[in-house]
């Protein structure tokens, strides 16, 4: 994992074109040597999960292209963030593109899942965006979705309360519920993997303040409120739905659609809310499609 210190505190993330001779956020290839840069794709994570969430798909779309995947302060992160720091929806988004600004990523595809992160960036900084993937993720009024978006929601008002329910993660049968981690995705999830995931905010006080802070600060109708500005989004935009997704409901994924003027629905078989996990392959399939069929502007030298 690299590390960039930001205004609110330092986040993790990877990067396959990191060379550790170059320091953080050094790129190889062509663009390391002022040639055209490869296309950046940028993956980010929702609530509770890392970087390895998004493992399969960076590795499989590593050869052609360049990927990046920052770990938000929204649960998954390892460094806690600074007292007082703006951890709302909109604070977090902030942070999302001071990110690409500090590294300088230029017409980026952006892909969001679980989270609704990526949205808040539209109209307001979203200048480095060629294309927007929102695959499965929070969307106008299904917020906070499902049962676990409530119970983790009401969690959050209530002094040690996040804490206990966080701690049902430690069982597999609890975390595997349908009401928990085990309706968010197809397939099985292994227990080790939901501690490799959850472990963070298991064992570390702050980490848990972080998410608990983001959940109190974000209101109800921040997806709805930032629809309008989804109408003017004037560039590619794809609308990436698990075909089997309960917590965030295929419908939900088409009225989204619908919003943004150059944007397409798909549905990725085999998938609930965690595409990355449930079908890897399908998505990287529908990444190579939408980015083919929507070329971006070359872009030589730096990121």
């Amino acid at each position: 994992m690299l590390a960039i210190a930001l205004s609110s505190g330092t986040i993790e993330y990877t990067d396959t074109d990191a060379d550790p001779d170059r320091g953080a956020g050094g790129g190889t290839g062509a663009a390391a040597a002022g040639g055209p840069a490869r296309e950046t794709l940028v993956l980010v994570p929702g609530l509770g999960f890392g970087a390895s969430l998004w493992q399969p798909v960076a590795d499989a779309l590593r050869p052609d292209f360049r990927v990046l995947v920052p770990v938000l302060p929204i649960g998954g992160h390892r460094l806690p963030m600074d007292p007082g720091a703006d951890l709302s929806a909109h604070g977090v988004a902030g942070l999302l593109a001071e990110f690409l600004d500090r590294l300088d990523l230029r017409e980026v595809t952006l892909v969001q899942n679980d989270a609704g992160i990526a949205q808040l960036l539209v109209g307001v900084n979203d200048e480095r965006i060629a294309r927007l993937v929102l695959a499965s993720c929070e969307a106008l009024d299904n917020h906070p979705p499902g049962l676990q978006g409530k119970a983790l929601h009401t969690a959050s008002k209530i002094p040690g309360a996040l804490r206990l329910l966080l701690r049902s993660f430690r069982s597999p049968f609890l975390a595997g519920m349908r009401s928990s981690l085990g309706g968010m995705a197809k397939r099985p999830i292994p227990h080790d993997l939901v501690l490799r995931w959850y472990g963070p905010l298991l064992t570390d006080p702050a980490i848990r303040r972080d998410l608990g802070a983001f959940l109190h600060a974000t209101r109800k109708d921040t997806y709805v409120r930032a629809a309008e500005r989804l109408r003017s989004f004037d560039r590619p935009a794809l609308v990436l739905w698990g075909a089997e997704d309960r917590m965030m409901p295929p419908r939900t994924g088409r009225r989204l659609a619908g919003l943004l003027p150059y944007g397409v629905y798909e549905e990725v078989p085999d998938a609930r809310t965690l595409i990355p996990f449930d079908n890897p392959q399908g998505l990287c399939e529908a990444l190579r499609r939408f980015i083919a069929a929507h070329p971006a502007p070359v872009v030589r030298g730096g990121a």
